[in-house]
This record gives C-alpha cells, structure tokens and sequence, in this order.
C-alpha cells in the first residue's frame, strides 16, 4: 500500500507555500515570529523529511539480518556486545585500582590519568551500541503486524469496529511511545531531530527523524493480537501522521470546544516549547484525551520558544541526526560503572544534563 504521507507530498507543499505568504503579511506581529520561514531552517525539515523517507528503505532490510533466529549478522553481532562487556567490567575493576592507587601517592583520580578507565568506557560503548542494535533488529523484526497477526483471537473486519480499533489503538499506542521518547534518553536521541528547530510552522512537521530502527517501541502489530487488520494499521498510521502535520502552526491559534479532546496547535505549541512547565507535556497524536487521563497535559498559557534545551546553533542534517548519539558516546566513556552507564543511557535526558554540570563543577 502507497504511504499516505508520500500520496500527501503535493498537499504538504501546498500548504506550506499559504502559510509563508500569510505570514509574510503579518511579520509585525511578536507571536508569530516564530512561525516565520527560515531558509536555512527549511532547508534543514525538508532534507530530515525526505531522510526519514529514504533512510528506513535500507534500515528495515538490515534489520532482518541483525535480529536474532533471523539473521546471520545476529549472533556475531551479539558477541560483540557481550565482548565489550567482558572488557569494560574487566578494565573497570583495574580503573578502580587505579584510582586507590592515585589517592594514596597523589591525591588525584581525574579521568585522564587512567588508561583502563578510558578502555573501560570505549568497550562499554562498543558492547552497548551493539547488544541495543541487536535487541532493537529482533524486537522490530518478530512482532511485525503481519506476523502477530496469525495469532489473532478474532478478526473485527474492515467496517466501523474494525476502523474505530485501528484508528483509537494505535493513537492510544503513539501516546506511550512518544512519551517514552521524552523519558528515555535512547529514545530520545531518535526523536530530538524533530525538536531540534528554533521554529514553528508546517515545515517542522517534516523534520522527521531517520534512526527508527535504533528503537524499542511499543509494537503497533501488537492491535493485530485483537482482531485489528494489518493493513487497517498501516493506513492509520498514515492518518495519524497527516492530522499531526497541520497542528504545527503558528497561524491557527485555537480550535475551540474540540481541543477538549483533539490535539490541537496550541496543546502541540506547548510539546514543541523549552519552558520547564512545557517539556515532556502533551504527547497525543490526534486526540488529547490521553494527556489528560495520564496527567501529562499543559494547557498553552503564553507565547513559548522553540528548540531544544541547548540548542544545536547550525543547520547541518547530519549533526541533527546524529549529535544526540555522538553525546551519549561520550557520556558512556567517561562513566565509571555499568549503573552508571545504563542510567546515562536509559534514564531521562535531564539526568546526563545534570550529570555535565556535576562533572564541570568538580
């Protein structure tokens, strides 16, 4: 089936054209500044938005080969890992020794004074970066729709049942995903692509990221398990995306009653703003019901900045995909243990923040 976002290309085009001109007119204005076209910006969405189209084609078809009871690739791959951790819990306990050995002659146990301190933290990398692939490769390629849906209990069919189960589960099914982008840090080096413009208008919609398959996701197929078609998933996974795509707007302020319980621009301004009261508020795709009875909904309250926490200050697509990972490479080989690694890891984004400020500060 033809992706619904791809048959919606001339749509996106379109209408980023109508609010340029709109916005052009009203450039006074201080609340829509945001909303202003950026060349450089732009430039940037559509390059991540055409990635994430292209990237996945060659992602999806390694990933077979790197799941495990699928792929050759799989088992030499999870060696790797498990060689790494081998490694590191071995350099570890020679760093420790190290650094005992340190504050009894020198009073000193800074990072770059032991050797096995850094092997320590490059083959906990290597192990991480590899057993993540494999686990993510398996868990990806096993609970496809397709394949849980031979499992099934039931089959609710193609009319309003079949549609209303498609549609809500898998909105139901984003929110928890997307919430757990915001929550763990592995998952969150997959979504800040899309956080990291300063702007707000429909060509951030498009600045989707293009490492996927890097994640562990909630399974859409798992809604195949109760009966919900495969393809009925694949085409709600295209009207969901296209109902998120007019919700990044500086130009429609509300939608009225509705936003009681559809998500809306103003409820999506809040998710994409960097003021302590907006992160990781508002997660829902196309219905907002969830924030509100999983209390992470913020009603929009003033004008927000956009961005990151820290911004990338540049517009080059390959550091916007790939500084999050290049960060948390960093953060892997400067720790001293495996906790503390898997918390740099797994934990939020705001742990490795507050961790950098507690290392500068010693």
């Amino acid at each position: 089936m033809m992706d619904l976002t791809v048959a919606a290309t001339p749509g996106f085009f379109g209408s980023m054209l109508a609010e340029q001109r709109w916005l052009a007119r009203r450039v006074a204005r201080p609340e829509l500044r945001a909303g202003q076209y950026e060349n450089r910006d732009t430039r940037a969405n559509l390059t991540m938005g055409t990635a994430s189209l292209l990237v996945p084609l060659v992602t999806h078809r390694l990933r077979r080969h790197l799941a495990l009871g699928a792929g050759r690739a799989a088992v030499p791959v999870a060696a790797i890992a498990a060689g790494g951790a081998v490694v590191a819990a071995g350099a570890d306990r020679l760093a420790r020794r190290q650094r005992q050995r340190s504050r009894s002659q020198a009073g000193s146990d800074t990072v770059s004074a032991f050797p096995a301190e850094q092997v320590a933290g490059v083959a906990a990398a290597v192990g991480l970066g590899a057993g993540m692939v494999v686990a993510a490769s398996t868990w990806g390629h096993w609970l496809t729709a397709q394949r849980l849906w031979a499992h099934r209990v039931g089959d609710l069919g193609d009319g309003v049942i079949g549609w209303g189960a498609a549609l809500v589960g898998w909105d139901f099914i984003y929110y928890w995903n997307h919430r757990f982008m915001h929550e763990s840090r592995f998952m969150w080096a997959i979504h800040d692509v899309h956080h990291s413009s300063e702007r707000y208008n429909l060509s951030v919609a498009l600045r989707q990221p293009v490492a996927d398959a890097l994640g562990t996701f909630v399974p859409y197929g798992v809604l195949s398990l109760f009966g919900v078609r495969p393809d009925l998933i694949l085409t709600s996974r295209g009207i969901n995306l296209l109902y998120q795509y007019w919700i990044h707007t500086e130009a429609i302020r509300h939608i009225g009653p509705a936003e009681g319980i559809l998500n809306s621009p103003a409820d999506h301004r809040v998710h994409h703003g960097t003021a302590p009261s907006s992160i990781d508020r508002n997660h829902g795709g196309i219905l907002s019901i969830w924030d509100r009875l999983f209390g992470t909904y913020q009603p929009e309250t003033g004008q927000q900045v956009y961005g990151l926490t820290t911004n990338l200050d540049g517009f080059s697509p390959v550091r916007i995909a790939t500084h999050e990972y290049r960060d948390i490479i960093v953060d892997i080989t400067t720790s001293r243990s495996w906790s503390e690694r898997l918390r740099v890891v797994f934990k939020g984004p705001g742990f490795a923040i507050e961790r950098r400020r507690q290392l500068a500060a010693a």
